[in-house]
């Protein structure tokens, strides 16, 4: 497995993807940027998987492809909030609510078992650090996917979607996201406490199509 030095180069035009294809069922370190991805990642039916990135990398796309798991989104909670507060009222402002909302949804969800994806924007290490000391006390594994997409590819991805995150925010988030490659550059596994890890490139994310827990 080579080392995950950061965002892979960008591809000539109309380039062959090789790699693997089919269902993927994770263990240990994949890293398959620059390469074809699996058209499925599937896990364990009971197990946790968070989906990290800088915002605009596409995690919120790739959870609207997940089958039976419960999605625990902080976007979901910010606009629960947007929708009840006085329009126009800066983010900045109610950010500790939202926080607060979503990590309480996401300690529901541990507590009520099963499938779970979580999204995790600033792949903050006492997040995974939590949740896989608590499925381990639950008997299930905790996985990784992460999207290793360049700062501009993210900031279009916001522009995109029509919805931007302040400087300061966006360079915590590369801050984040950098220090958690950097654990993972030089290793051949994935995170402590983590049973595995995905790294995908922007393409690989679009070639992954399902993301489930078979039973």
């Amino acid at each position: 497995m080579r080392e995950i030095l950061g965002p892979a180069p960008a591809p000539a035009a109309a380039p062959v993807r090789p790699g693997p294809r089919g269902v993927l069922r994770p263990t240990g370190l994949h890293d398959l940027r620059g390469r074809r991805a699996p058209v499925a990642l599937h896990y364990p039916p009971a197990d946790l998987v968070v989906v990290s990135g800088l915002p605009g990398s596409g995690k919120s796309t790739l959870l609207r492809r997940c089958g039976r798991a419960r999605v625990i989104d902080s976007q979901h909670v910010r606009e629960q909030y947007r929708s009840r507060l006085p329009r126009g009222l800066p983010y900045a402002l109610y950010r500790p609510l939202v926080r607060i909302g979503h990590y309480l949804r996401l300690r529901r969800a541990l507590r009520a078992g099963g499938p779970l994806l979580v999204h995790d924007c600033g792949t903050l290490p006492w997040v995974r650090g939590w949740l896989a000391r608590t499925a381990a006390r639950q008997g299930r594994r905790l996985h990784l996917v992460l999207l290793d997409v360049s700062p501009a590819e993210a900031a279009a991805g916001q522009r995109a979607r029509g919805r931007r995150v302040s400087r300061y925010a966006f360079a915590r988030h590369r801050h984040a996201t950098g220090r958690l490659r950097a654990r993972l550059a030089g290793t051949d596994g994935p995170p402590a406490g983590c049973a595995s890890a995905v790294v995908l490139d922007r393409a690989g994310a679009l070639d992954l199509q399902d993301l489930d827990f078979p039973g």
